[in-house]
């Protein structure tokens, strides 16, 4: 008497027939072929649902479910599974068992479906949250046909549950943090996809042989020996009618893989394997590891004394990825995460992949992983003149063991951004040292008495205040010019309280030393002439640039800043004026306070100015001076915050004589009250007189200097006494 069939066994063949039957086919089918199994069925009620493809959604595919009734919780059969094109009796119980055992586990996850269907997405209640108080059916649940895995996501804001199993493993199930971003066409793409199954490899199955002389000899030219081959399991095979060399890959003496090279340099490996990395079980508790990109490459460290050292197993990539993808996603380089107990005892990771693109492309995709603080990279040498070195086996052949082994002993720190060794800048330091630029002792500001205070140095950040009318801005344009004159130094002018006429009609006044108008104040000095002036609007245009907001809107530091790097990248200017710090736009969050606004905007005026190499002038205004005596302010009296002197390089206030008995009125007292560098400058004050017609500065005599200084301790001991 024939084996009775299972259930299962009966929806297999109903379902391997439906393809081509309509109607009640496959039960007739099943009725025919298994008529015993039917008259045995007894207590259970047995009906087949057969539907057909939807148009829309699974062309040409149908479907089948299986209900179960009310047969004993013992003769019900775990799942209802149904395949298609059935070629074996052993593939057919293997996917059988895999359905009920993905079945079970979602049972035991609290979902029991009324209708198994196979392939397709169905909705049912969801156990965590039972559907809300409108039981809604928002549990999405999805089973592969081949039973490898099932999936179940619910679509409810507030819940989210979602989980995963397979026949063999845990199940994971978790609240999803945002449920919503999902669709279910989503999931169904993600859980149409294939799933890997890790083969487990037999060396029996793989009917590896010893290697034969040809490619012992093969690789006794590259430098390998037959002792290293032997020690690293290195083997052939004969694969597609070729004889290939195989590279065993191993973990605790285990296969895992296999790799394979022709010596035409083609390479093919077991598919479905697990990704490690080629000689594992050599770093095992290693403190120093060496990473190359081949393995011959891994080899030749050996014959150069190096057995910590292992290899990649998919070479490297056509270039740097834009995003680190987290561990689940990194599917690339999976045998980083697969080895990580090997690789995480280590201190000291070198990175001696191949000197070509994809190479060092390679190293910093491995440094982003591994943690860039504890690899190191190697420089390859040079095999000849013109050329160098690709890889290790390069070097071992054509340079020996010797210097593979100085390569390794050579290695340098792997560079990390905005870390650095004072080696890094030994050039610009080289360059410092020997006045290469001729600006490292600073600029000359065009007076004498000004020189031995202050001097204009690239990359620094000055700030200038003064009371209102004490001419601050008059005094910057005066120095421009004096640079200009002197270095050819061009500028970018943010100055907001200056038409754009006005500004121009000052700066040709400087450089042309004539009045602009033929008016007033330009006494018995003649008009520049026409001539005069069609050269000095070409100077103008060479020399100076303008930042300028076009509409009503306060300009922002950030605008201002992006505005003169353009200027830099395209007009090669070396200096910025912000005139003044009043004019910006100066919104901020509002829990930031007014210190922490003024250090941060400092701060980024200063990496600005660093970055490109340009000084940057600051006019800022002091706040109101109450009882204030005439005496020049201080630096800490500027409006805002006391970091203007704290975090600027230089610090100056211009002050005006306003008293007649102390001097002339047209006396300017420069006070330097910081130098930060002590090349260029220091402390103490210099005494200009101000050419009302021309616009000019100009040094002031002694007998004026002596009276105002004595005119000015006068006043301060006034002060001192009222106090």
């Amino acid at each position: 008497m024939p084996p009775r069939p299972s259930l299962q066994s009966l929806l297999l063949m109903a379902a391997s027939t439906s393809a081509g039957a309509g109607g009640s086919g496959p039960l007739l089918a099943a009725r025919r072929r298994f008529p015993a199994a039917f008259a045995a069925a007894g207590g259970h009620r047995v009906r087949l649902l057969q539907s057909f493809p939807s148009r829309t959604r699974l062309p040409r595919r149908a479907e089948l479910a299986c209900c179960f009734g009310t047969a004993p919780a013992e003769a019900v059969p775990a799942a209802a599974p149904r395949a298609r094109n059935v070629s074996s009796t052993e593939e057919r119980r293997a996917r059988e068992e895999r359905l009920g055992k993905v079945v079970e586990k979602m049972k035991k996850e609290g979902i029991d479906m009324t209708q198994w269907r196979l392939g397709i997405f169905q909705r049912t209640i969801c156990p965590q949250c039972e559907g809300g108080s409108t039981e809604e059916r928002s549990l999405s649940v999805f089973i592969r046909e081949d039973g490898t895995h099932g999936n179940w996501t619910c679509f409810r804001a507030n819940c989210g549950w979602k989980g995963y199993t397979q026949p063999d493993g845990v199940s994971k199930a978790y609240k999803a943090k945002d449920s919503g971003n999902e669709n279910e066409s989503d999931q169904e793409v993600k859980a149409n996809q294939p799933v890997k199954i890790i083969r487990k490899l037999c060396e029996e199955d793989l009917r590896l042989e010893p290697l034969c002389d040809e490619l012992v000899t093969y690789f006794s030219e590259r430098m390998i020996s037959a002792k290293t081959l032997r020690r690293n399991n290195v083997s052939q095979r004969k694969r597609n009618n070729k004889i290939v060399i195989a590279f065993t890959y191993r973990r605790d003496k285990v296969l895992v893989g296999c790799k394979y090279r022709e010596v035409s340099k083609k390479f093919s490996q077991e598919a479905n394997t697990e990704k490690i990395l080629y000689g594992l079980d050599d770093i095992k508790q290693a403190r120093d590891i060496i990473i190359v990109e081949g393995e011959i490459d891994k080899l030749s460290m050996e014959e150069a004394g190096y057995r910590n050292c292992v290899s990649v197993p998919d070479g490297a990539p056509a270039k740097v990825s834009n995003k680190l993808p987290d561990k689940d996603h990194d599917k690339k380089y999976s045998y980083l995460w697969n080895c990580k107990e090997y690789l995480d005892p280590a201190s000291r990771i070198i990175l001696a992949t191949d000197a070509d693109p994809p190479g060092q492309a390679l190293a910093e995709e491995l440094a982003r992983r591994l943690g860039k603080e504890r690899c190191w990279r190697v420089k390859w040498p040079k095999k000849n003149e013109t050329e160098f070195c690709k890889d290790a086996n390069e070097v071992l052949m054509f340079l020996g063991p010797q210097a593979l082994k100085e390569v390794i002993e050579g290695a340098e720190l792997y560079p990390i951004r905005g870390l650095f060794n004072f080696k890094d800048f030994f050039p610009e330091i080289d360059s410092y040292y020997l006045g290469i630029h001729g600006d490292e002792l600073g600029i000359p500001t065009g007076w004498t008495c000004m020189d031995a205070l202050y001097k204009v140095v690239p990359g620094e950040l000055t700030i200038v205040t003064g009371v209102p009318n004490s001419g601050k801005s008059e005094w910057i344009d005066a120095l421009l010019c004096n640079i200009n004159n002197k270095c050819g130094w061009k500028f970018v002018l943010c100055s907001m309280e200056n038409k754009v006429r006005d500004h121009a009609r000052k700066l040709l006044e400087k450089h042309i030393k004539k009045p602009f108008f033929d008016a007033r104040y330009g006494g018995s000095v003649e008009r520049m002439s026409q001539d005069e002036f069609e050269e000095g609007k070409e100077w103008l245009n060479e020399s100076f640039h303008l930042i300028r907001c076009e509409d009503d809107c306060l300009p922002s530091i950030d605008w201002v800043l992006n505005l003169a790097k353009a200027a830099v990248l395209r007009h090669g200017v070396r200096g910025l004026v912000i005139d003044p710090y009043n004019e910006l736009d100066h919104q901020r969050p509002p829990n930031q306070t007014e210190t922490e606004y003024v250090s941060q905007i400092l701060t980024k005026i200063k990496r600005f100015a660093q970055h490109h190499s340009c000084h940057v002038w600051f006019v800022a205004h002091p706040r109101q001076l109450h009882n204030w005596n005439g005496a020049p302010p201080n630096m800490y009296d500027i409006s805002g915050s006391a970091h203007f002197i704290n975090k600027c390089d230089n610090g100056i206030v211009i002050h005006r004589n306003r008293d007649p008995d102390a001097g002339p009125v047209d006396v300017v007292q420069v006070c330097m009250k910081k130098v930060r560098n002590k090349v260029i400058g220091q402390i103490g004050d210099a005494f200009l007189t101000y050419d009302r017609v021309t616009g000019e500065y100009k040094e002031a005599d002694k007998e004026i200097v002596a009276k105002v200084v004595k005119q000015q301790q006068v006043l301060q001991k006034s002060t001192s006494y009222k106090r």
